[in-house]
């Protein structure tokens, strides 16, 4: 077995572009570093650096074990960061930002339990539907909806929202049950003056009857038969469980949007932030099954 601090020890040199540097970081001898990544390569049976007496080179399998001693390096670190707070109790604010919806939907529960645990803690929440900056902005932890762009912040993966096409009963009734082909023609919601939908493999441009600005509007149009609307399950799941809503296209929904707790480092992780996160790792919400609708019901 590869003795995991040699993993850590390679990350190092790489990161470092150098075996002096990665002795001074690591506090041992450059000569230290080159027996034990030589050793490395041995046990490996694989040439992961090219040395010159100019620079290093990393080689293609370097790179990728590189890369892989990189995670688990930050995994020790990380362990060892929860070992020596893991007694210290959340204290002070924790500044939180999330989209309005998923806050009002989902986030009252785990905030009353953590204030309920650690009652030297505070939480502000902020509700806005934008990415901030969470440094330049003060923020501790936010909530992503969708994929993530910056690949500095440290992500945790909370779960997926589905997004289905969903119409009324008595848009149904009146216009009957569209195909994919068919949304060209339809009476659809949306929300900017022109959009392409992708249903069932087939990408439409539609121009909405009406364009809305909040996706709890467009459900409620949805609901009293404007037209069709594209809206998250954690929003139209009451309205397709009490069948004031149907799922259009089948049960597959229109597309996964993935729900990330993100953060800007895991270095010396404030227990307030590892904390928050872990409770908002266990919340389940719960998630509507669509199946395919098999008639409809006049309104």
């Amino acid at each position: 077995m590869i003795p995991p601090a040699d993993m850590v020890l390679f990350a190092t040199v790489v990161r470092e572009e150098s075996f002096t540097r990665a002795a001074l970081k690591l506090g041992i001898t450059k000569q230290t570093v080159s027996e034990r990544i030589r050793h490395l390569e041995e046990r490996l049976g694989v040439r992961l650096l090219e040395r010159t007496t100019r620079r290093l080179r990393v080689t293609g399998a370097g790179v990728t074990y590189s890369e892989r001693c990189a995670a688990i390096a930050a995994l020790i670190e990380e362990a060892n960061s929860e070992v020596q707070q893991g007694k210290a109790a959340p204290s002070g604010l924790l500044r939180v930002s999330s989209p309005v919806l998923y806050g009002r939907r989902f986030l009252t529960p785990v905030i009353a339990r953590y204030l309920d645990l650690y009652p030297q803690a505070q939480v502000e929440l902020v509700l806005a539907d934008r990415r901030p900056h969470l440094i330049e902005e003060g923020l501790d932890v936010a909530i992503h909806i969708g994929p993530l762009t910056d690949s500095s912040l440290v992500a945790r993966k909370l779960g997926e929202s589905s997004v289905h096409f969903v119409a009324s009963p008595r848009y149904l009734a009146k216009h009957g049950m569209p195909g994919a082909r068919d949304l060209r023609s339809a009476r659809c919601i949306g929300f900017s003056a022109f959009e392409t939908w992708m249903a069932e493999g087939v990408k439409t441009r539609i121009d909405p009857v009406l364009t809305v600005n909040d996706l709890e509007l467009a459900c409620e149009a949805a609901i009293a038969g404007v037209g069709i609307a594209m809206v998250p399950d954690i929003l139209c799941g009451d309205a397709l469980r009490d069948g004031r809503l149907k799922v259009l296209f089948g049960p597959k929904p229109a597309m996964l949007r993935p729900i990330h707790a993100v953060y800007p480092s895991r270095s010396n992780l404030p227990p307030k932030v590892r904390l928050f996160v872990e409770a908002l790792a266990t919340l389940k919400p719960q998630r509507f099954r669509a199946a395919r609708p098999r008639g409809v019901s006049p309104a």
